[in-house]
């Protein structure tokens, strides 16, 4: 009886891991749009379907390091079994809908790194923990958004130089264009980073069931499902957390969009392809309130921006103790 079961609660897991693929693209959304949005260089409708449409194809860009370091990298492959991967996801969804409702731009990634660790520490304890993937994905936290910052600030300070001859009306032109290069690559940044995340979850889930056999590994058809969720999820589009990054935090132009998105799209390029699972949220934000700063401090609204690093702080412990909770109830209940 034990073995008919268990094939329909894989499936389920597989269900539910695509369904947080698709609120992660869904909550992100605003990550790829907000500055080709605000400055509105493309409508809201065809921004989301432009960057779907990029997210998706990132597995064609990428490889899959980063979703060997969710799979293997945050808590020991040999104790995840479906009820730790449940209530992880549980953890993150649970996380995601809670700062989605109340237009909070927090991380989706960290959000699952938590659910991952709460249900690793529930389970086996301290020991569960792959300290050094962990240390690796904590560290990103401060190090993306700041070198979103850094490269943004830096390439508004050169763009300025460059175009300074140039009239209002034509940098706005140029840089409008522009943006379409720039909102295409951060697209392919984040499907490439983000949608790797849960492919790592249902690959370490049919690697502990036994269906990929001795040797973990992404079967392809786990991709393909992933960055269409992710794709999709994008498509759907979300719209309050649109209005918090693409202008609460300061009001961008052409060119402030061209280079938060620049800046976005090098650090996560970077963060891919050495496997490292960042928060694509905190990385623009970063370069968001790089620009800013490089027009005027006072032109951040700085408030705002503490508010969202607040958000950032508490996403890991507050998903890790939904996820912890829930495996508790499964364990009790189950």
């Amino acid at each position: 009886m034990e073995s008919s079961l268990a094939f329909p609660l894989l499936i389920a897991l597989i269900a539910i891991a695509l369904i947080f693929d698709f609120i992660n693209g869904m909550h992100d959304a605003a990550n790829s749009i907000a500055t080709i949005v605000s400055t509105r260089v493309l409508r809201p409708l065809y921004a989301v379907v432009w960057a779907a449409f990029f997210n998706f194809i990132a597995f064609l860009v990428f490889g899959l390091s980063v979703a060997n370091t969710v799979g293997t990298g945050i808590v020991s492959a040999e104790i995840v079994d479906t009820a730790v991967i449940f209530a992880s996801l549980v953890g993150a969804i649970s996380w995601n809908l809670i700062t989605w409702y109340y237009g909070i731009p927090s991380s989706s990634s960290h959000a699952l790194i938590g659910g991952l660790v709460g249900a690793g520490l529930a389970k086996a304890g301290v020991s569960s923990i792959v300290w050094g993937g962990l240390g690796k994905t904590s560290a990103a936290i401060v190090l993306s958004p700041l070198t979103g910052f850094a490269l943004a600030l830096l390439l508004s300070l050169v763009v300025s130089w460059i175009f300074v001859r140039r009239t209002p009306y034509g940098v706005d032109l140029t840089f409008r264009t522009g943006q379409f290069i720039s909102a295409s690559l951060y697209s392919l940044g984040h499907g490439g980073n983000d949608a790797q995340k849960t492919m790592g979850i249902i690959a370490v889930l049919l690697y502990s069931q036994g269906h990929l056999g001795s040797e973990f590994y992404v079967p392809f058809w786990v991709v393909i499902a992933c960055q269409a969720g992710m794709g999709l999820g994008t498509l759907a589009g979300g719209w309050r957390i649109v209005k918090t990054m693409g202008s609460q935090i300061t009001r961008l132009t052409p060119v402030q969009g061209f280079c938060a998105e620049t800046g976005g799209a090098i650090t996560l390029f970077v963060a891919t392809g050495l496997g490292i699972p960042v928060s694509t949220t905190h990385t623009i934000t970063g370069a968001i309130i790089g620009v800013g700063a490089a027009k005027k401090v006072s032109g951040v609204r700085w408030g705002v921006a503490h508010g969202i690093v607040m958000a950032w702080v508490i996403t890991i412990p507050c998903a890790a103790a939904i996820s912890a909770i829930s495996y508790w109830l499964v364990r009790m209940f189950g």
